[in-house]
């Protein structure tokens, strides 16, 4: 069983960086014989996708022409490194109301029609198996619950493009209102947040 441990934020210390730190954490003790694989877009960010690479999606001739050219090596990298895992830990902040520019370059290179997404007439059909992925989310705000006062263009945005490509299974674990909370909070609602992943939702 592996795990593919992604983070965002460019902060070392960052709260979402603690948060997925504790969600892979805990998925060491459920899954059998885990392995992790690291994919760290905050400190070690991939670039956004360039001109060569469009041309190559630009239509079906030039994406058969081009599959297996220099341009989707990337692209192809890191969907197999999304293939090779059985759960997937993505750590992110809450940037402007929605992921930050670094989770959308790599979730660029990771949508590929032909690769794994299937266009049909009824819409895009996911290529990939799907497999859990948990969502562990940093924002200075409140998005979610009872007490929300700002738009959440992060979660709907994140399962559309995941649900794309197969990745159905989505589990978000939200720390809010960062800005406004000290340390010892902080650590009792990322505690809080990981007593909730139960050994059934890693399991499909």
């Amino acid at each position: 069983m592996n795990i593919l441990h992604v983070d965002c934020s460019p902060r070392p210390e960052s709260h979402s960086r603690q948060l997925s730190a504790a969600i892979v954490e805990k998925l060491l003790t459920i899954l059998p014989e885990p392995g992790i694989s690291r994919r760290d877009l905050g400190l070690e960010p991939i670039p956004h996708t360039r001109s060569d690479y469009a041309a190559v999606l630009a239509s079906p001739a030039a994406l058969a022409a081009g599959a297996s050219s220099g341009a989707v090596r990337l692209s192809e990298q890191l969907i197999q490194e999304v293939e090779a895992s059985d759960v997937v830990v993505i750590g992110t902040p809450m940037n402007n109301f929605t992921v930050p520019s670094v989770l959308k370059a790599w979730i660029d290179q990771i949508l590929r029609v032909g690769r794994t997404i299937k266009p049909t007439p009824a819409g895009k059909v996911g290529m990939l198996r799907d497999r859990p992925v948990f969502v562990g989310i940093a924002s200075g705000g409140v998005f979610a619950g009872d007490q929300a006062n700002q738009p959440d263009f992060l979660t709907p945005y994140l399962s559309a493009a995941l649900g794309c490509i197969g990745l159905n299974t989505v589990h978000y674990l939200p720390l809010q209102a960062t800005a406004f909370i000290d340390k010892a909070r902080a650590t009792e609602i990322r505690r809080s947040l990981i007593a909730t992943i139960e050994p059934s939702m890693v399991s499909l």
